[in-house]
């Protein structure tokens, strides 16, 4: 047996059911009293001759077995790694490639039983077929599909529970797509595997109270099995048990009528059928109707005619807007009737954007879609649009129009309307034409130097010019657009929050956000303040130049890359090559210096945005001395903050640059 340096892992022959008739070379933990493989070398071809058993390595390379990690690693001696079982497992921290020249590179591969380590029926891989998901597999069909991935350069989101935080990580690369996770500093044990004999896709946590591994989080549940809720049905996972719902027909053709593009829709019933849970379906059709015949097996067509202009549809308008505002005006904030709210009604934003076409669309995320829209014929527009899965939810659709509502400044965007149509949320900002990065001329250091000194006006006009003290909670590049003079412009207010003047901080047990721009005590215990918006900054101002991803693979962030670059005196390396040369090195490594004071760790040590901006603007003001930041160290929570609940955030991170739309 090989024991690593530490004692967490240890390498040799096991017989998973003990009865040393078939062993196999594994690595377990070794300083937990139940034996957990985390990987087997030879699964599928054991040794039944226990008196003959031995470990050979030619060749004579190195070996080397990490005690942090668990990775057995076979290297020459000029440091060429060979081999590594980190290859052919997943533990915190390593690289799991999923894909490598549109190709499904790697595969989790199930025990065919509980003390069988050869091949099982079940496995979890990328889909060979549309690389941006991932299924669990039975055999060769899907069991259950576990992700949707974006095509941003790095993406991901965190899994909180009482004992652990866990990170998880999609980094994608030219020609590659990795998955990663961690977990923060002093947790226990973490696996993420697939277990065969059922199929459950899991993560798990050593227990030392119970001595055992505890699920945080798995798949499938309820009726998340792939199709399990037939044709047209779906799986709803915002009941306190995940259920399968079907359509009536009355449901069907609500459906088709709240859809402004849809033309005809019609309604079979499958009741007769056989099918397991969901015996209706309900077919719409959008657009002209082709490809048209008649037969005697036929359901009925129910085409939708279009409504002539009427006293009808102007009172449908006004109906419409009474029920924006009344809906509006029902919150805290919006206690000020005198707020003006504009309507644009749902039909005059339908017309804007072409019945919402693809061609007019600026851009999708987590909360929906973007669609560019020319109101009244001459008005160009930028339309957000939420989905109904969106964490942008009925709280934070709100909050954005009443806030924005109230705020004036030129480095905030400026919103134009908003509508309420059934299930639909919208909402209607000032167009900002630098949509593609990759097509405005290249930027002078100066011009990039003023976009960092707007965004910290506007930050401080949030937190103390205003007549409100207002937490944005969600600042990120993202976030961030481009007017045509480049002129940036602060967006998204729906996480925002208000503080009263004599309120320094507030404590939530939801966390909302975006890993990688969170502060620490938000991440970690769900408390907030301007100090936590100006983390975000110091963010922002190294992520505004980064261009390429994979420029920090070997830190564990951009933090400690920005800072292990400025320590070095190498702070021009974080300058993006759409920068043109001869830029300033002293005003570059003033800005790193600026962004690294608002990364502290401690929100005591981050400088007011006032501080900020007077660092930013004049070269006289001295900067503090800095200390080296500290990333995400793990706090004890109080009891009832975050760390006590499990939320999720998927929100993605990408460093490609600000843009505007």
């Amino acid at each position: 047996m090989l024991v690593s340096g530490g004692g967490d892992f240890a390498l040799g022959f096991i017989s998973p059911n003990n009865s040393n008739k078939s062993l196999y070379l594994g690595i377990w933990y070794h300083n937990i009293p139940e034996r957990t493989v985390k990987w087997v070398a030879n699964r599928d071809n054991p040794v039944t001759n226990p008196s003959s058993v031995k470990l050979a390595i030619t060749n004579s390379p190195e070996v080397v077995f990490s005690d942090s990690k668990g990775n057995f690693v076979l290297q020459l001696l000029n440091g060429t790694e060979v081999w590594q079982s980190f290859d052919h497992t997943m533990l915190p921290t390593m690289r799991f490639v999923l894909s490598y020249t549109g190709q499904v590179a790697r595969r989790l591969v199930a025990w065919k039983g509980l003390h069988d380590p050869s091949t099982g029926d079940f496995s979890y891989s990328l889909d060979p077929s549309w690389q941006l998901q991932d299924f669990i597999w039975h055999n060769t069909s899907p069991y259950c599909r576990t992700n949707m991935f974006s095509y941003m350069s790095v993406g991901g989101g965190i899994y909180q529970s009482p004992s652990l935080v866990l990170y998880q990580t999609r980094i994608s690369t030219e020609g590659e797509l990795d998955l990663i996770y961690s977990v923060s500093n002093d947790s226990p044990y973490t696996r993420f595997s697939i277990i065969g004999y059922t199929g459950e896709l899991r993560f798990q946590s050593w227990n030392n109270n119970t001595l055992s591994w505890t699920v945080i989080d798995e798949a499938p549940s309820g009726c998340d099995f792939y199709a399990s809720c037939g044709p047209f049905g779906y799986c709803d996972f915002t009941e306190a048990h995940p259920t399968c719902r079907n359509r009536t027909f009355d449901q069907c053709a609500a459906e088709c009528n709240r859809n402004c593009s849809c033309t005809a829709h019609t309604y079979a019933d499958m009741s007769d059928a056989g099918t397991m849970t969901d015996t209706s379906r309900c077919f719409i059709w959008a657009g002209d109707l082709v490809d048209m015949r008649k037969d005697t097996s036929g359901e009925n067509l129910y085409l939708r005619l279009a409504d002539a202009k009427s006293p009808a549809g102007k009172r449908h308008k006004e109906a419409q807007k009474r029920m924006m505002l009344e809906y509006l005006r029902s919150t805290d904030e919006a206690e000020d009737n005198n707020i003006e709210f504009p309507f644009i009604s749902f039909e005059d934003i339908v017309v804007a954007t072409d019945n919402f076409s693809d061609s007019n669309m600026l851009g999708k995320g987590g909360f929906g879609k973007v669609y560019k829209g020319l109101l009244n014929g001459t008005k160009e527009v930028a339309i957000k649009r939420l989905s109904k899965g969106s964490g942008q939810g009925t709280e934070e659709f709100r909050n954005e129009v009443v806030l924005i509502a109230k705020l004036q400044h030129k480095n905030l965007v400026k919103l134009l309307g908003c509508c309420i149509h059934e299930d639909e949320k919208l909402l209607v900002y000032e167009y900002l034409p630098n949509k593609n990065s990759a097509k405005k001329p290249m930027l002078q250091w100066p011009t990039s130097f003023k976009i960092i000194q707007w965004i910290a006006r506007g930050i401080l006009y949030l937190h103390q010019d205003s007549r409100l003290t207002i937490i944005h909670r969600d600042l990120k590049a993202s976030n961030i657009l481009l007017d045509k003079e480049m002129s940036p412009k602060i967006s998204d207010f729906g996480m925002a929050r208000i503080l009263s003047s004599d309120q320094p901080q507030a404590n939530t047990n939801r966390i909302v956000g975006t890993y990688g721009y969170m502060s620490p005590e938000y991440a970690m215990e769900g408390a907030f303040s301007v100090k936590s918006d100006t983390y975000s900054f110091g963010v922002i101002v190294s992520g505004l130049k980064i261009s390429l991803p994979h420029l920090i693979m070997d830190f564990p962030n951009l933090i400690v890359y920005a800072w292990n670059l400025w320590k070095d005196g190498k702070a021009e390396n974080l300058v993006d090559s759409s920068v043109k040369e001869n830029f300033p090195l002293d005003e570059v490594s003033r800005c790193i210096h600026i962004g690294l004071l608002c990364v502290q760790d401690s929100p005591d040590y981050r400088p007011l945005m006032s501080a900020v901006v007077s660092m930013l603007e004049s070269k006289t003001t001295q900067l503090p001395i800095l200390a080296r930041p500290v990333y995400f160290v793990r706090r004890d929570a109080e009891p009832g903050r975050a760390g006590n609940n499990r939320a999720l955030s998927l929100n993605g991170m990408s460093f490609t640059g600000l843009e505007g739309r």
